[in-house]
């Protein structure tokens, strides 16, 4: 009677080898293609949100003659004033839409326009840098600044209060006995918008720089606008820029504070 004889190991020297080399084959090219993914995911990978508007810059174009205009202007006043006023296109109005406001309210008073069309918050902390305050003794800083910052999406909410917030902590920094009274963005375009909604947004925030020691927020932008929320063309007829009647508002609204903080 045959005996059946157990069952042999089908292993062999040259099976272990093959099975060797594929879990090495296997191993590299799941190594390989999981640094191929890594690589592609930071290749790809959004960059860090840069915020243009704390980013000093200088104007370029036709807009630097009003720049250097102003520059010039504090270099060859230093001094003394009463109130110096900082922003952009809405301040340098002042100038020619608001010029007999102008007259009417701070005709007696030694004031210095600092307004500049088209400026950023980014423009106006370049202006910074490069000497605008540098001499200027202001009993107030009167600043508007940021409705350029608004446009589509050239800069968040975020990104705005954070420009005009280092703008506020510039003057602080460099005319630590300047009172500043700070405005609240205008509002603009002819009816409710996008826009607006994020210029009111900002605003919000903006009221909580006050302090009232140093800082002082004030906000009338609801008197340039309609009961239905339009904007009139007699108030602004681009629905950006006061005329008139915007300016003598804009007086009218901030002169008791004025009044008080220069102690008359």
């Amino acid at each position: 009677m045959l005996e059946t004889s157990g069952t042999r190991s089908s292993s062999t020297p040259l099976t272990n080898v093959l099975r060797m080399n594929l879990k090495q084959f296997l191993f590299g090219t799941t190594l390989a293609i999981a640094l191929q993914l890594h690589a592609f995911a930071q290749t790809n990978a959004p960059a860090p949100h840069q915020n243009s508007a704390i980013i000093p810059v200088p104007r370029t174009g036709s807009a630097t003659n009003r720049q250097a205009l102003v520059l010039q202007r504090a270099k060859d006043g230093p001094g003394d004033y009463d109130i110096e006023f900082i922003g952009d296109s809405i301040t340098q109005g002042w100038e020619t839409r608001g010029s007999n406001v102008w007259r009417e309210f701070y005709g007696n008073r030694k004031v210095i326009n600092m307004g500049v069309g088209g400026d950023r918050t980014q423009h106006v902390l370049w202006r910074f840098e490069q000497g605008q305050l540098d001499g200027i003794k202001a009993r107030v800083a009167e600043v508007m600044i940021g409705t350029n910052n608004s446009n589509k999406d050239d800069n968040t909410e975020a990104d705005i209060l954070e420009g005009v917030t280092a703008i506020v902590q510039q003057i602080r920094t460099r005319q630590p006995d300047t009172k500043i009274l700070l405005l609240g963005i205008f509002p603009r375009g002819k009816t409710f918008s996008t826009q607006r909604g994020k210029i009111l947004q900002v605003n919000q925030a903006l009221a909580k720089l006050d302090d009232g020691s140093h800082i002082f927020y004030l906000d009338f932008g609801s008197q340039l606008i309609e009961s239905d929320g339009s904007i009139a063309r007699s108030m602004m007829a681009d629905a950006l820029h006061p005329g008139d009647a915007g300016y003598r508002i804009w007086a009218n609204a901030t002169e008791a504070k004025l009044k008080q903080l220069l102690g008359q």
